[in-house]
Parts: structure tokens; C-alpha cells; sequence
């Protein structure tokens, strides 16, 4: 069975979220282990989580992103295993460069915590693989510093690179102004690495996997944590 690691820093708050999700909702094994203990790349997939780490001082994600364990992230990543980045874990990503692009303040310079409606925009990712493209999925966020950015000549490089893997939407899976609650450039909400093994997204998608937790009792967080942990065993055959 694949092993996965959910990095914890001082601030994560999601990280025990998480951790159930993967631990009693996709049975697999899975360590909460803190950023200063993780010595070498001994799991099959990280998850990097939300929450505030270092209490977002300089800003959000640039300490943490300084961690010794990101010296064993980068060398998973070299491996080509996957890495999830959720809200902070994103900030993270991009801070270590693992990632393109800024994370900045929300365009209403308000923290935004709603539920959110996203297309899948490609399915080339271990975390989408399961997915349909243009699938929807009702995910929440909860963040201040949530607005994705490039420049416009690196945008169209990501579309070119099918890098921008989720977008903010409408109820006709169109990216609106209205559907995108932190102005996020071109209504980006998830983006992964040229060889699509690192993803990032602002939305929380453990707090989607449970029923209980989601206004219409569906699971949408679900497919993304599927798709990791079935890429991660057709790796493992493959060894």
C-alpha cells in the first residue's frame, strides 16, 4: 500500500483534515509528520496542507518554503511522485519555486471562506486523472492571500503547457467575474508543474471529501485524492 506524508508547520491548521481523509476515507497509510523531522523521501506522495504557516509573516508560504523539508519535496519531485499543494501548501509551492506565478492578497483585501464552483481543466495530472475535463466541482476556500498571478505572456504559456488544471466558475461552468472570489487572473484556481507530478489550489479539497461537511452531500474533493493514490499505486507496479 502507498505511503503518504501530510508536512505539517507551525500554523497548519488543516493538516489533521487531511490526515482523516486519507487515513479513514481512502484507507491508506498515511504519517502527520512535522516539517523538521522528514529526513528522506521515504513515501510514495506528499500533501503539503492549509493554514497560516509562521502566521504568514513576510508572506504567506516564504518561511515554510525555506524548510529542510522542502530539500526532500524537491527530490520526490525529481522522482516524478506526486505533490499536493492545498491553499498554503499552494503559497508554499510557488514560495519554493516548485511552482510559477504569485500568490497575492485577495482583490477585495477581505479573507474570503465560501463554497466555490470549479472546472476541471485538464485531466493529464496524477490528481485529475480520474476526472472528466470540464467535470465540475463544488470545493470551498478559506484564505486571504488567494489571487493567483502571471503575466499575460506566461498565462499563455501555462495554456499552452496545459499547466492551469482548475478554474473558478458559474453554474454554466463559464470563468465570470462573479464566479471568481479573489481575482485571480484568468479565473485560475489550480495550476501543476510542466511535468504535472507538483499541483496547487486555493480550494480545500478535504473539506469536500466528507458528506457530512458538504451543503449538498456530494463529495467532490474526493476525485482529487482518488487520482493521487491511483497514480501512486501504477507507479509502485511499475517499480
Amino acid at each position: 500500500m502507498s505511503r503518504v506524508a501530510v508536512i505539517q508547520y507551525p500554523g497548519s491548521n488543516c493538516d489533521l483534515d487531511a490526515l482523516e481523509v486519507l487515513q479513514k476515507v481512502e484507507k491508506t497509510k498515511a504519517d502527520l509528520v512535522w516539517h523538521k523531522d522528514i529526513k528522506n523521501d521515504n513515501y510514495d506522495g506528499y500533501v503539503l496542507p492549509g493554514g497560516f504557516s509562521y502566521g504568514d509573516y513576510l508572506r504567506a508560504g516564504a518561511i515554510a518554503a525555506r524548510s529542510p523539508s522542502i530539500k526532500i519535496v524537491r527530490e520526490a519531485v525529481e522522482k516524478n511522485k506526486p505533490v499536493l499543494g492545498i491553499c498554503n501548501g499552494l503559497q508554499i509551492l510557488v514560495e519554493a519555486g516548485l511552482l510559477p506565478g504569485a500568490v497575492l492578497r485577495n482583490i477585495g483585501l477581505r479573507f474570503a471562506c465560501t463554497w466555490t464552483r470549479l472546472s476541471v481543466e485538464t485531466t493529464r495530472t496524477p490528481f485529475t486523472s480520474l476526472a472528466k475535463k470540464g467535470q465540475a466541482l463544488r470545493i470551498p476556500i478559506a484564505h486571504n492571500e488567494g489571487r493567483y498571478y502571471l503575466d499575460d505572456a506566461q498565462i499563455r504559456e501555462l495554456e499552452k503547457r496545459d499547466q492551469i488544471v482548475f478554474r473558478y466558475v458559474n453554474e454554466n461552468n463559464k470563468p465570470t467575474e462573479e464566479a471568481n472570489p479573489n481575482g485571480s487572473v484568468d479565473n485560475i484556481a489550480g495550476i501543476c508543474n510542466e511535468e504535472g507530478n507538483v499541483m496547487g489550489l486555493m480550494p480545500h479539497p478535504e473539506r469536500a471529501s466528507l458528506k457530512d461537511l458538504s451543503p449538498d452531500g456530494q463529495t467532490y474533493g474526493r476525485v482529487i485524492f482518488d487520482s493521487m493514490l491511483q497514480s501512486m499505486t501504477e507507479m509502485s507496479t511499475r517499480k
